[in-house]
């Protein structure tokens, strides 16, 4: 589905993402962890289109997708979630859905003095398709409670719902559980699992919360320094040595050193 070639991107002289490689296969869940500073949600901007790298590639299937802004990107099926939730907070749960197709009928000034049938039979199509997001979510008790009213995970959900209005191919989540009490936690992954099983979605996640990785994630890819360190299994990213190394601290050998072990 994706595939990142020699990505770098730099700040002030810091390589925030130096050198990255990698491939998320379709239909997969892949997991992207690393402690703090490693690169992850800077890879995550380069990918969605929030940065441009500095030299690098990324794929979409045979499409080259680099440097495409974060609308484009949106036509292609390629969309992302925020760490912090980006709801319209003044507008309902599933104002907030309904808000998501694009170029919807009533937005042409054209339809609105000669089509109005046209622009009432598109709003009903995509009130039903809210609807039924919201009782995939379990959101139903607050279909109608303003965004800015929910609990940090309803909100979590929220955006996950956004994605589900629009014909989505691949869904990079950045700590989606962050914040998030373990009853809607589960009920995040439930929905995450479901939409990957039933419905063919594929995901890249940046998360913290192993158990929470574990459940969902195959393959699970380490970065640190900017860089791809290892990949597996969750159960063999834990037992790397180099993995370990780098998430107690103690630093981990730059990728020449690598190289030459």
């Amino acid at each position: 589905m994706i595939t990142v070639k020699n990505l770098v991107k730099t700040f002030g002289g810091i390589k925030a993402v130096n050198g990255a490689s990698l491939t998320i296969e379709e239909g997969s869940i892949t997991g992207l962890i690393g402690p703090n500073g490693a690169g992850k949600t800077t890879l995550f901007n380069v990918i969605a289109g929030v940065y441009t790298p500095d030299s690098g590639q990324v794929m979409l299937g045979e499409q080259d997708i680099t440097g495409l802004a974060p609308h484009a990107l949106f036509h292609h099926g390629v969309l992302r979630t925020f760490q912090i939730a980006h709801e319209f907070s003044s507008l309902t749960v599933r104002d907030n859905l309904m808000m998501v197709p694009a170029q919807q009928a009533g937005e042409n000034l054209i339809n609105v003095w000669f089509r109005p049938q046209k622009i009432k039979q598109e709003e009903m199509e995509i009130a039903r398709k809210a609807d039924e997001v919201i009782d995939f979510l379990q959101l139903s008790a607050v279909r109608h409670e303003y965004a800015g009213n929910l609990s940090g995970g309803q909100k979590k959900l929220l955006e996950l719902g956004r994605t589900m209005m629009v014909d989505a191919r691949i869904v990079f989540l950045d700590e989606v559980g962050a914040g998030v009490n373990r009853t809607l936690l589960k009920t995040i992954g439930d929905a995450i699992l479901r939409l990957n099983k039933e419905r063919g979605y594929t995901f890249c996640m940046i998360e913290h919360d192993m158990d929470f990785i574990g459940r969902l994630c195959d393959p699970v890819i380490v970065m640190a320094e900017g860089d791809v360190l290892a990949s597996g299994t969750v159960e063999q990213v834990k037992s790397n040595p180099q993995v370990i190394e780098a998430y107690l601290g103690t630093g981990v050998k730059s990728k020449k050193e690598r190289v030459k072990a």
